[in-house]
């Protein structure tokens, strides 16, 4: 994503996991402000930690202040292990967070990296999450934070808009959809940047 983007290896539950790393340029103090975690779409399908959406994200949070951490899930890149459908990537995004020491952090993700992510909040609380292209049809998805942001696109024919609707609605959760936007997001990638940061500052904002 950036000529500063690190690698790590740290271990995991399963062998190593690699992960890329993007520190934030200037933050209040020289400190960041706190841990996102960002979570790549599903493993078998080719999604990686460096998918278009996931470095989005990446870069969303570097430019609010965050320590962006993106994992490669087992079995993906340097990571060693093999897929688990869902289950042991939640243990390998546990394993990445208890590397990092951070006590609340962002949990975000896309695809199926975002289902992981819901199931990764019910061991903790989360700062907030931000769920893209949520794939509650590969993987259950769980009840998330009321403050949670769900970000679909109209046009999706991987995850249909109304599963997403359906899997919001006992949740009273809003769900923000993006005009003629795909899976992917192709063309797209901007106004997803804009609509996470937008989101934060407005929160900031509240009294």
């Amino acid at each position: 994503m950036r000529s500063s983007t690190r690698r790590e290896l740290i271990a995991g539950p399963a062998g190593k996991i690699e992960c890329a790393v993007d520190e934030p340029e200037a933050t209040p103090g020289g400190v960041a402000r706190g841990v996102a975690l960002i979570a790549h779409p599903h493993p078998l399908h080719g999604g990686t930690l460096d998918n278009k959406v996931a470095q989005t994200l990446a870069r969303a949070f570097v430019e609010l202040g965050y320590t962006a951490w993106r994992p490669n899930f087992r079995g993906v890149g340097a990571s060693e292990g093999r897929h688990d459908e869902g289950r042991g990537e939640v243990d390998d995004l546990a394993a990445v967070l208890a590397h990092t020491e951070a006590k609340q952090p962002v949990l975000a993700g896309f695809s199926f990296g975002a289902a992981v992510q819901t199931n990764l909040a019910q061991r903790m609380t989360p700062e907030r999450m931000v769920l893209v292209g949520l794939a509650v049809r590969h993987l259950e998805a769980m009840p998330v934070p009321a403050d949670t942001i769900v970000i679909h696109g109209e046009q999706d024919t991987t995850v249909p808009l109304a599963d997403v609707l359906d899997w919001a609605r006992p949740l009273d959760l809003p769900v923000v959809v993006v005009p003629g936007a795909d899976h992917f997001f192709h063309r797209r990638l901007v106004i997803l940047r804009a609509i996470v940061q937008n989101s934060w500052q407005r929160k900031a904002e509240q009294p």
